[in-house]
């Protein structure tokens, strides 16, 4: 990790930087993937997973009913437990976010309604590869069970075997998902934007994903509603010497360990602090089964000194980070002044391990900076909002004089006469 020592603001810019290596050369093959699946569909589909993949999926890409017994039978109990365990919380957590619907008379004789209504048919994209996140099903299939959605489709890639990880799909039969697809990147991402032969089209796409997902998300969302660009795995750690050296290293590491693209930020005041960090980093990365893919994260990750207190804030605000850890005295206080993080975790005790598995909180969360002005996954991203009004004969009257008014200011007579019509006048 590289070091910089109370940079100066002119500086920044270049410091909250993401990777963004290939982005042209991924960009045109992300393209191609879309425009193959909406030309193609399911032979598209086919021949996408042989040539990338190396999968074949000539016996069909929906996982069967049988797939879903024999991998529910392989989840251990102890798992079986703690995905258990994690789902109350989740659910419990998520239902207590619905949104309530209001309904007032906003004057005399005019009555304004917004009611929350469910999407109807949403698709769930699940990361495979190298570690199958089942816990992603939690975090998006519950919201969606709570909203009230009619129908949830899931895909997610396979091994070279054919078989999607058997938690993935225990997870997926536990939480309501109604159909799961044996289909992975940005293949996956189109099938569900536009339809395939097999794939039904989806009113939104949620799930994080690597680069090519992100990109392929971005790209379809001109046709159809996506999440939010939820792309490589980041954590910006703000800490004083009241944080544990290891308890940080740690944290650092469980993003790094993602993926080659993922980043880990380090934000302090005292130089010899972030050295004792990033000597538990080196006895800790050494020991990861994954320490490959860590160390290259770590290459394009940082350590940012700022001897100013509010300087730090100020940086982490401009960073916006997908996770975002305060350890520090007072870290309530701090964490009121942040105001562009996806998700916060406050003092010691608190790993960001917790929000990805089991606190209640959710794990889909906007990266790259989107935390500026966007939220993570939530029951209201599974619902649209809904306005209804009513106008009585005394409500158009009370309001007609004002709708005349403005719509002829606007040049636009037959909006007048809609509501003079109605006032019982013609002029």
């Amino acid at each position: 990790m590289e070091t910089f020592v109370n940079p100066p603001r002119e500086k920044w810019q270049s410091l909250v930087e993401r990777v963004r290596t290939d982005e042209q050369s991924i960009a045109e093959s992300v393209a191609s993937i879309v425009s193959r699946v909406r030309r193609d569909g399911d032979i598209a589909l086919r021949r996408l997973s042989q040539e990338i993949d190396k999968v074949s999926l000539e016996g069909g890409c929906e996982v069967s009913q049988e797939e879903i017994e024999e991998a529910y039978s392989l989840v251990p109990q102890e798992l079986r437990q703690a995905v258990k365990r994690a789902g109350e919380n989740i659910l419990r957590f998520h239902s207590a976010q619905m949104p309530r619907e209001v309904d007032l008379f906003v004057s005399e004789g005019v009555r304004c309604v917004q009611r929350p209504v469910p999407l109807g048919r949403v698709g769930l994209y699940i990361p495979g590869g190298s570690a199958p996140l089942f816990s992603t099903v939690l975090m998006l299939a519950i919201p969606a069970a709570v909203a009230g959605c009619r129908e949830v489709i899931l895909c997610t890639p396979c091994g070279k075997d054919g078989r999607v990880a058997p938690a993935v799909l225990y997870a997926a039969k536990e939480y309501g998902v109604d159909r799961v697809f044996k289909i992975g990147g940005a293949q996956a991402i189109a099938a569900m934007a536009y339809g395939t032969e097999s794939v039904p089209k989806v009113d939104r796409i949620f799930g994080p994903g690597n680069r090519y997902v992100t990109m392929a998300k971005e790209l379809v969302s001109r046709d159809v509603a996506i999440d939010m660009p939820a792309g490589p795995s980041e954590v910006l750690v703000l800490c004083d010497d009241s944080a544990v050296p290891e308890f940080v290293a740690s944290d650092l590491l469980s993003q790094a360990e993602h993926g080659k693209d993922s980043q880990a930020m380090l934000v302090c005041g005292d130089s010899s602090f972030a050295l004792k960090v990033e000597a538990c980093v080196n006895d800790q990365i050494a020991t990861l089964d994954r320490s490959r893919i860590a160390e290259e994260a770590l290459k394009h990750s940082r350590v940012v000194i700022l001897k100013d207190e509010a300087e730090q804030i100020d940086f982490v605000n401009e960073y916006a980070p997908e996770h975002l850890i305060i350890s520090t005295r007072e870290p309530w206080e701090k964490a009121l002044r942040v105001t562009a993080a996806g998700s916060v975790f406050i003092g010691n005790w608190s790993p960001e391990s917790a929000g990805d598995y089991a606190s209640g909180t959710n794990h889909t969360l906007p990266t790259s900076g989107w935390a500026r002005s966007m939220s993570g996954v939530n029951v209201d991203s599974f619902m649209r909002k809904m306005t209804i009004q009513e106008l009585s004969r005394e409500g158009i009257a009370s309001l007609g004089d004002t709708i005349v008014t403005m719509a002829r200011a606007e040049g636009l007579e037959a909006h007048a006469r809609a509501a003079l019509l109605r006032m019982g006048r013609s002029e």
